[in-house]
Parts: C-alpha cells; structure tokens; sequence
C-alpha cells in the first residue's frame, strides 16, 4: 500500500470506522484507492506544470515541478475527502 492508500486508510478509520469493518478486504481496498490516487495526482501534475520552456533554468524547472506535484497532491486528496462520506 503506497502512502495515499495509507492516508485514506487512516482518514476513513477515524471518520468512519464502521464502513472500514464493512469492508471484505481493506488491505486490497486500500492498496486500490491508493494507486487511484497516485495516478490521479501524476496526470494532474503534469497537466500543472505544463511544458518545459525552453532555456529553463534546472532549479526553476524543480521548483514549477515541485509546486505542480503539491498542488496536485492537494486538490486530489481533498476531492477523495469530499467525495467519500
């Protein structure tokens, strides 16, 4: 289970732990959503950070890319808290 498996593991068992013990396999469950989630937030960064200009400098391109993945990480990760409930 990658990170964001675990974090959604970890929200849903203090928000709603009922659904967690309803679930038949939560490991699967959980290692599943965190793909999702990974791939959701890649494709969105990506879309974020756009095309590397020409003569970028590399500290520049490492920062759009860095804020491009937080912001990424961000909206996706709020989105799964608002649509799971």
């Amino acid at each position: 289970m990658n990170r964001y498996g675990q974090q959604a593991k970890d929200h849903w068992q203090r928000t709603m732990p009922a659904r967690v013990r309803d679930l038949d396999d939560p490991e699967q469950f959980f290692t599943t959503m965190g793909e999702e989630l990974e791939a959701a937030i890649e494709e969105l960064a990506r879309t974020l950070a756009g095309p590397t200009p020409t003569g970028e400098p590399y500290l520049t391109r490492v920062q759009r890319l860095n804020t491009a993945r937080f912001e990424a990480e961000g909206q996706v990760l709020r989105g799964m808290l608002l649509t799971v409930g």
